[in-house]
């Protein structure tokens, strides 16, 4: 009997147990039947993580840049970049410490900060892309992956490199991050690089290029002047070969475009930047470069012949203005030496002899009235008195570069004119085909020009341009020195630019080039004078 008891209660107890079991796995089958069956839950969409679509995202191989012999100054290569969603980070700090053991570089506090959960500013949207690193060598990409940290991604891209350093660096421009240009040959042709396979064949020359930039630096310490500008020109197809603005800026570098501090009492000045271009942005009253113009433009005009001259023994008054003449002769000039000399008072007697509206005329015909057709988008338009207001006494001082400010590109271009055979030509930075014959428009007669040419020779031989005398380049050219305009008007005392244009060699002309030195000093070897 105590047998059957306890089996009779072990049996109990298992039936028990068994509908406890039969109704716990009926509640859970009915409640996947309502979840799946008879209403089912509708799963919470988790959004892909977002990356940038579009260009920005896609490798776009950007074409190259090379100058006019194949020399590469300008190429994309390929880089990894290195992204975070910070979504699928759980301990940002924590990965932030593994990062840094392969990253170093890497700013612990704001790589914190990047891969932290949160929200798009003003929306309930959550942040689920930020850059870590641009570009990524393969090794550093390798020890990032074999961290297995979650939460961060790679993707292909390019970025761009300058072998030349330096060198054509107002020229060539800069790209942005994502690799569009934002400045320079990079802008101007940017669609065309973007699109393009083929390499941009520029007109610049790397070794002209390297060979000017070593002599604008040296006559800038020589003079310890704030800077300088260099260009060089092909006079028959308007082809820069060299172009120079000093300071200047590596373009690999970001740290070469950071300015020193300034000075207690000192204000920032666009001409120290090394961003600006003083060839193709910087306007400067030309000086006595000019007075190759006003001399072409009397002559072309048959207003004054080879022979005839003017008295320069006295100033010229006009009103409370007096024009004289820099270690003037006091004498009776002729025109060659009105150029040779650089007489103010010889070169403003011409100018009012040709008339205003002739005058102004001819300015516009040498193109220093409207902006450079130079292909790049930092082109300056000069600063010129209007029609209106262009009078008497412009004319006379203009004549021979005051009261007009213009580029060095300007200049260097107008010259070209007057030593090609009086074509002018719009400069271009682009090569052009060996032979080719780009159109310009016609200036001064090709006898003028033919005599422009002999009265710059005559400058560098017997007047105020014997320095730029080089044995068997047959140089010819003119000087100027002119104030600086301050940036409330007024000329500023001491301040100045000295400058020399030119071409060579003057029997067959092929280059024209301009050097500037902005706020030269005096010294020894000038005798005292920083004109």
């Amino acid at each position: 009997a105590p047998v059957l008891a306890r089996a009779r209660d072990r049996r109990g107890r298992l039936v028990v147990a068994a509908c406890g079991f039969a109704t716990l796995f009926g509640a859970v089958g009915l409640k996947l039947g309502l979840a799946t069956v008879i209403d089912p839950v509708t799963p919470k969409l988790r959004a892909a993580p977002r990356v940038p679509t579009g260009e920005t995202s896609a490798v776009v191989a950007r074409a190259s840049i090379t100058d006019r012999n194949g020399e590469v100054l300008a190429l994309s290569l390929p880089v990894t970049e290195f992204y975070a969603n910070p979504m699928e980070i759980n301990d940002p700090a924590e990965a932030a410490d593994k990062l840094l053991a392969v990253l170093p570089d890497l700013d612990r506090e704001r790589l914190v900060e990047r891969i932290t959960q949160r929200t798009v500013p003003g929306t309930e949207r959550p942040v689920q892309f930020a850059y870590i690193a641009r570009n990524l060598t393969p090794r550093q990409r390798q020890a990032v992956n074999d961290l297995g940290i979650p939460g961060f991604h790679f993707r292909d891209a390019e970025r761009r490199f300058h072998p030349q350093g330096s060198a054509a660096a107002h020229l060539l421009g800069t790209v942005d991050v994502d690799g569009r240009g934002i400045a320079g040959v990079e802008r101007s042709f940017d669609e065309k690089l973007r699109n393009g396979r083929e390499p941009l064949r520029l007109s610049i020359d790397v070794r002209v290029q390297v060979a000017l930039r070593e002599a604008v630096q040296k006559a800038i310490a020589d003079f310890t002047g704030i800077g300088g500008a260099g260009v060089v020109m092909d006079i028959h197809t308007g082809e820069v070969l060299a172009m120079v603005s000093l300071p200047d800026f590596d373009i690999s570098d970001p740290t070469s475009l950071i300015r020193p501090p300034l000075r207690p009492g000192q204000t920032a000045r666009p001409d120290q930047d090394p961003v600006f271009n003083r060839a193709t942005v910087g306007l400067y009253e030309p000086g006595s470069t000019f007075k190759l113009f006003t001399a072409a433009m009397a002559l072309d005009s048959g207003v004054v012949n080879i022979w005839n001259g003017v008295g320069a023994s006295k100033p010229i008054r006009y009103g409370r203005s007096q024009i004289d003449d820099f270690k003037g002769k006091n004498r009776w000039l002729a025109v060659p030496e009105i150029v040779a000399f650089s007489s103010n008072i010889g070169t403003a007697h011409m100018a009012v002899a040709s008339g205003v509206q002739r005058h102004r005329e001819y300015m516009g015909r040498f193109g220093m009235l409207q902006r450079s057709g130079l292909e790049l988008p930092e082109v300056a338009r000069p600063l010129a008195p209007s029609a209106q207001h262009w009078r008497e006494i412009n004319t006379m001082t203009i004549g021979f570069g005051h009261g007009i400010s213009v580029t060095p590109l300007h200049v260097v271009t107008g010259v070209s004119a007057l030593a090609n055979g009086g074509v002018l030509r719009q400069p271009t930075i682009v090569a052009q085909p060996p032979g080719a014959e780009r159109e310009g428009t016609r200036v001064i007669s090709e006898r003028t020009s033919e005599t422009m040419r002999k009265l710059m020779r005559l400058v560098v031989t017997d007047g105020s341009g014997k320095g730029a005398e080089v044995p068997g380049y047959f140089v010819g050219g003119k000087t100027g020195t002119a104030q600086k305009v301050g940036p409330r008007g007024g000329y500023l005392e001491n301040k100045r630019i000295a400058a020399f244009v030119g071409a060579f060699p003057m029997n067959a002309p092929r280059y024209a080039f301009y050097v500037m030195v902005d706020e030269p000093k005096p010294n020894a070897r000038s005798h005292g004078y920083a004109t």
